[in-house]
């Protein structure tokens, strides 16, 4: 049963080994929560047209990000902390000044929020 157990987990880190090789990022640790913590929330991802697309090609899978919604009538609102990059997609074709698509792995409440405001408003990432 032993040899089985290691045969097991020699398994599991090669199968990770194996996508680090191909440039696929490492899955995430696995959250660790103390006893009478609440569970962090879910991440779910998120499509969200930033207004700058030159901003946008400086984006990396696995970088953290700020998003900042950039209103006329009041102060910029931050909408997502240390947000993830999960995805860059590759720039539309034809789309003038429309911005530029990033993914990003945030909490559902947070991906709902950022949706909501991308279609009234423009939004701008900061890098963390």
């Amino acid at each position: 049963m032993g040899l089985a157990v290691a045969a097991a987990a020699l398994a599991a880190a090669a199968g990770t080994e194996a996508q680090a090789s191909r440039g696929a990022p490492p899955p995430p640790p696995p959250v660790r929560v103390a006893a009478g913590q609440p569970r962090p929330a879910p991440l779910v991802s998120a499509p969200v047209r930033i207004a700058d697309a030159a901003t946008v090609r400086l984006l990396r899978v696995g970088d953290r990000v700020d998003v900042v919604a950039a209103e006329r009538d009041g102060p910029p609102r931050v909408l997502a902390e240390t947000a993830r990059v999960a995805e860059v997609p590759a720039p539309d074709k034809g789309v003038g000044d429309g911005g530029a698509l990033v993914v990003l792995s945030v909490p559902r409440d947070t991906a709902r929020a950022l949706v909501g405001a991308g279609t009234v408003t423009r939004l701008a990432v900061t890098l963390c």
